[in-house]
């Protein structure tokens, strides 16, 4: 994957960001079909679980964290699922916060660096699987599941054999400022924003006084938006203290599991030079950084492409780290 060459009929960052989430196939069978779990929260929320369980109950978890505004219907999370389900490998979509298709209700929603939801939801995943699980996030989702392992450093081990995050804003700062410019500022803000903006306005009538509705209205871009949201919602001081203490680069050190960080370097989200290098990185963290890709994209094959090489090429890195010997799992109390 470190080499991957996008079709020449899609040349480009933003074509191969675009084309493939709106017209390449996302599975080359039949689509998923996901059995859901309603999850009750310490906090008393909720968050909605998709499931694709396989039939041997030994089988390896691989769990996948969504990107902004995502779910199991996102074409990445397919391409997953059918990649999971040629290697007979169960497979888990837990949504964050708001993202199943019906608001949550706590005055809070989701962000980059949610590690302790993270954490929570492999704990509970863990708990039905027969050894630690495999799993990616994929954009935001990489960067919170990257933030959790460095937050918890050893303590991953009984909990993931192996993570990966793929096209992540590890650097939240150089990406949100990427967004918000030119091209991206046009189509992928307003793309966000056209969902986020009518959410957020849903959980101020369920909360009342949670922010000024005015100010919401005239946001413009993510950085406005986080700023009056995101960041107060999730005990941040402002959109810079939420990008600064969220991102995942700084905690790449302390990772203690084996972890791919797949970057394409023509994400028009991520620029390349924000990207981490081997000296930002300790011994237990991969690079790959093709030149090609765009953002969650990676198109392959005739037109109209297909998407199954990116999962295929990190499902195939994430196998080869499953854990030989099952991990003795903690006594369960009732």
């Amino acid at each position: 994957m470190q080499a991957f060459h996008a079709p020449r009929w899609l040349p480009g960052g933003h074509l191969q960001t675009i084309w493939p989430a709106l017209y390449a196939r996302p599975v080359l069978g039949p689509p998923p079909r996901f059995t859901r779990e309603r999850w009750a929260t310490p906090d008393g929320d909720f968050v909605d679980v998709d499931l694709c369980a396989a039939a041997d109950p030994q089988a390896p978890w691989l769990v996948l964290f969504h990107g902004l505004e995502g779910s199991s219907s996102s074409t990445y999370a397919q391409a997953f699922a059918e990649v999971a389900a040629e290697r007979g490998w169960s497979y888990a979509v837990p949504h964050f916060r708001g993202c199943s298709g019906e608001l949550n209700l706590a005055p809070r929603a989701y962000h980059s660096g949610d590690f302790e939801e993270i954490g929570w939801i492999l704990g509970r995943l863990r708990e039905r699987a027969e050894r630690p699980l495999l799993a990616v996030g994929v954009s935001l989702g990489g960067n919170a599941l990257l933030r959790w392992a460095g937050e918890v450093g050893h303590a991953a081990r009984p909990v993931a054999s192996a993570l990966a995050a793929v096209c992540s804003p590890l650097d939240l700062t150089a990406s949100g400022h990427a967004i918000g410019k030119g091209f991206n500022r046009q189509v992928y803000t307003r793309m966000f924003l056209r969902s986020m903006k009518p959410k957020a306005l849903a959980k101020l009538r369920q909360h009342p006084g949670l922010f000024d509705r005015q100010r919401m209205l005239a946001a413009r871009d993510l950085y406005e938006f986080d700023n009056l949201f995101t960041a107060p919602l999730h005990g941040f001081r402002d959109t810079d203290d939420y990008w600064r203490r969220a991102s995942a680069k700084p905690h790449l050190p302390a990772i203690r599991v084996p972890t791919l960080a797949l970057n394409a370097r023509n994400d028009p989200f991520v620029p390349a030079h924000s990207l981490p290098q081997a000296r930002d990185t300790g011994a237990m963290v991969t690079l790959w950084q093709p030149g090609h890709g765009g953002h969650v994209g990676f198109p392959s094959g005739r037109f109209p492409g297909h998407l199954q090489t990116m999962p295929r090429a990190v499902a195939g890195w994430l196998g080869q780290h499953l854990a030989s010997v099952d991990t003795p799992k903690e006594p369960e109390h009732g």
